[in-house]
């Protein structure tokens, strides 16, 4: 899907994504990343939703978000609450829904100028 342009252009913004990969300010990735506005994407080292671990979670941690859009894949998963634990005693929620929903969700709160992070998962085989 092909997203409208907005004037957040400073930002990294979703302008594409499908079920293979998305599309950040026109530059395609095709892997699991960590992305905030106002940071280049970077890899995030998760291959499979199974191989989430703690640490993974204090990678998204040590950028202090104020939210965190987890998306899971192709499809909606749900997290187990101790793999989030550090983020939850510092009151950061975690929303878990698939790519797409939270490529979306994620623009919107951009948007609005929140510290928002989103974790992408792609999984490789």
């Amino acid at each position: 899907m092909k997203l409208n342009s907005t004037p957040t252009k400073h930002y990294q913004t979703v302008t594409a994504y499908d079920d293979e990969a998305v599309e950040f300010n026109a530059i395609r990735y095709a892997h699991s990343l960590l992305v905030l506005p106002e940071v280049e994407p970077v890899i995030w080292p998760v291959t499979a939703f199974e191989t989430l671990t703690t640490e993974h979670f204090a990678q998204i941690d040590a950028t202090q978000p104020d939210v965190v859009i987890l998306g899971t894949g192709k499809r909606q998963r749900f997290i187990h609450p101790k793999l989030t634990a550090m983020l939850t005693e510092r009151r950061i929620g975690v929303e878990c829904m698939d790519n797409q929903a939270a490529c979306r969700t994620y623009n919107i709160l951009m948007a609005e100028g929140r510290k928002v992070a989103l974790a992408l998962i792609f999984e490789t085989k």
